[in-house]
């Protein structure tokens, strides 16, 4: 008791003057609601417009297909936990569904977010009739339309409702940049050469969105490997077109697109791996391709420089 005393005596007046008012300050200072996203593309959107007011979490990580995740225990922790859950719906997560859906009927505000737009305004899931293709951020103004969902959504949270009207505009004003990048730097690329090919079909949006004919090795889905017989009629495409180069990804494993390869080379025609895209997640957390910006920068950028278009080296914004 002696040292505890001695201890705040030595303390200056002032700073334990100071003591009670600063207790108070921290006392009356509430724990910001905390949004937890599926994947790094939603988790973007919801912190652009929630900003500081708003504790924003991603669960799916850098380089993870968030149709093979399979959450742990501590990841559904997490998830009943949040105040808020935002999620892609359509089938993305396919393997964690019931997780959401059990949080979602807690009462808590949640959303599906690519369900948020219209069917209407949706290609058809193949595999499920139930579901459209959920890759709905690969054309930056359909997924500009989750917006005024995510808002209201967020809008149910204590001490946010008024707080995002400025985060909505600016958020809407950077998909519609990104979108006229694309357009401008695409624009050059001949029709004959307007042919994505790519792992799995994860850019069906971006083609309709800029003519190009989507060719995936893989469906919508990765669950299932791609069969021989369709690799075989890829590669006669590529032969035929001319195709001159192809695309990776980043959460895909690259064995089929090497399959290609190397049948086009025994055809005795080459054709050249393109780069690396991102499809169903964004790169590593903390560096400009890790966010929804850089990651379709870099998409854009990257397909624009391999088939014949103008972007510049380093993107849109130079930091590539």
């Amino acid at each position: 008791m002696n040292e505890q005393v001695n201890s705040y005596s030595a303390m200056p007046r002032r700073a334990l003057l100071a003591l009670p008012a600063l207790a108070g300050t921290a006392a009356a200072q509430p724990a910001r609601p905390v949004a937890l996203a599926t994947t790094g593309m939603i988790g973007d959107l919801v912190r652009g417009l929630g900003g500081t007011a708003l504790t924003t979490e991603t669960l799916i990580g850098e380089g993870v297909d968030p149709h093979l995740f399979r959450p742990t225990r501590n990841d559904i922790a997490r998830i009943l936990r949040a105040d808020a859950l935002f999620f892609n719906g359509h089938r993305l997560e396919g393997r964690m569904h019931e997780v959401l859906d059990r949080a979602a009927a807690q009462g808590k505000p949640a959303l599906a977010v690519a369900e948020s737009i219209p069917r209407s305004r949706l290609r058809q899931h193949d595999e499920y009739p139930d579901a459209a293709d959920p890759h709905v951020w690969m054309d930056p103004l359909l997924w500009a339309e989750t917006l005024p969902a995510i808002a209201a959504t967020l809008g149910r949270l204590p001490r946010l409702g008024g707080d995002l009207a400025a985060g909505l505009a600016t958020t809407r004003a950077q998909l519609h940049r990104l979108d006229t990048y694309a357009r401008e730097v695409l624009a050059p690329i001949p029709a004959e050469r307007r042919v994505l090919v790519t792992a799995h079909d994860a850019f069906a949006y971006f083609g309709l969105r800029h003519q190009f004919r989507v060719e995936s090795i893989q469906g919508l889905s990765t669950e299932a490997e791609a069969s021989l017989s369709r690799i075989e009629a890829m590669v006669r495409l590529i032969v035929d077109r001319r195709i001159p180069a192809l695309f990776t990804e980043s959460s895909v494993p690259d064995r089929a697109v090497r399959a290609l390869i190397e049948g086009v080379a025994a055809r005795g025609q080459q054709v050249r791996l393109g780069g690396t895209l991102f499809s169903d997640s964004m790169g590593r957390p903390g560096t400009y391709r890790g966010t929804y910006e850089g990651m379709m920068d870099h998409n854009i950028t990257t397909i624009a420089r391999a088939l014949g278009g103008s972007a510049p080296e380093r993107g849109l914004n130079g930091r590539l």
